[in-house]
């Protein structure tokens, strides 16, 4: 079972990794907020069926039962009681979702501008920045092996970002950027949302990242041209990245130990490049690559120290799609 579930999570990664390609492809075509509306929101549908409902709700409230009501209830009832959840779940939903939301433009945006390559390298960087952030604004000292991290991680992005000149691009700005809120992200999952049901705070996040990209690209993008290559880009993030990776995901990391889980996805960087490569015929110069290496290989240093004491929470590995 632990090899079927390893398996699984190689498969998501590379599912993960290519996504990248289909981000570029929206990308050229200059779409950021209408590509990750429509993307989220149908993500959000293909998951919905797969959330436990309530059958009953209670009809007295307690402080910690605490729920949010709708005019809907007068006329959905079913609908209502079946997806009733504690008040802090809609929260933590809504400020997930708007982390998700922020982190996936800065992501599409600097799709418009840098390789898939250079956005699934340079998004991987969460995973090192995490500690320090832990550090700044919850007070946990990070081991010292995620301070060389950092180091090795920062030298690798220049690389990537300049090929070795003191020339960075705009899009790899972007996509560091929106690592940060990745970063955020994951930290808000690990801290506040255990204790709710992972299936519908999944939905919920999703839909409200849609919502926000879909608002704001009523402002600022103009509507989104009809080209299968688009379609095609919005489907496959939607029903594969998003959709079927999730829930494969919830199933193999209930077999597979947290070491092999965190090594395992962190290979979604390298087949973001590989995928770029071979796509869309996307080249690194000798020096980029090694810029490449120097990021993996502070990514897996950073899961070191818990790679060994196997207490790596592999819940929080689910950012960047």
């Amino acid at each position: 079972m632990r090899l079927k579930a390893d398996l699984t999570l190689l498969a998501v990664s590379v599912i993960w990794g290519s996504a990248f390609v289909a981000q570029r492809v929206a990308g050229q075509l200059g779409s950021v907020y209408y590509f990750n509306g429509a993307r989220y929101l149908l993500a959000a549908l293909v998951v919905l069926p797969f959330v436990p409902r309530i059958k009953f709700l209670n009809t007295k409230d307690t402080k910690d039962t605490k729920v949010l009501r709708s005019s809907l209830v007068t006329f959905v009832p079913f609908v209502v009681k079946s997806f009733s959840y504690p008040y802090e779940q809609y929260k933590w939903m809504f400020v997930a979702g708007l982390l998700l939301f922020i982190g996936s433009a800065l992501q599409q945006a600097g799709m418009v501008y840098t390789s898939a390559g250079n956005a699934g390298f340079i998004t991987s960087l969460y995973v090192v920045f995490i500690p320090f952030a832990l550090l700044i604004f919850w007070k946990e000292k990070p081991h010292w092996m995620s301070i060389v991290a950092v180091g090795v991680a920062g030298t690798g992005a220049f690389l990537l970002s300049t090929g070795g000149k003191f020339e960075v691009k705009a899009g790899d700005v972007l996509e560091i950027f929106g690592a940060l809120f990745w970063t955020f992200h994951v930290i808000v999952l690990g801290k506040f949302v255990s204790k709710f049901e992972a299936m519908s705070f999944s939905v919920g996040q999703l839909f409200v990242c849609g919502i926000f990209n879909l608002g704001f690209g009523v402002f600022v993008e103009s509507p989104m041209p009809f080209d299968w290559s688009l379609i095609g880009a919005i489907a496959y993030t939607a029903f594969f990245s998003l959709g079927l990776c999730y829930t494969l995901q919830v199933w193999a990391q209930r077999h597979s130990p947290p070491a092999d889980a965190a090594l395992i996805l962190s290979l979604e960087s390298v087949f973001a490049v590989l995928s770029g490569w071979l796509l869309l015929n996307e080249k690194l110069i000798a020096i980029q690559i090694l810029g490449c290496v120097l990021i993996f290989a502070a990514v897996v240093l950073s899961q070191l120290k818990e790679w060994t004491s196997g207490k790596i929470d592999h819940d929080h590995l689910v950012e960047g799609r």
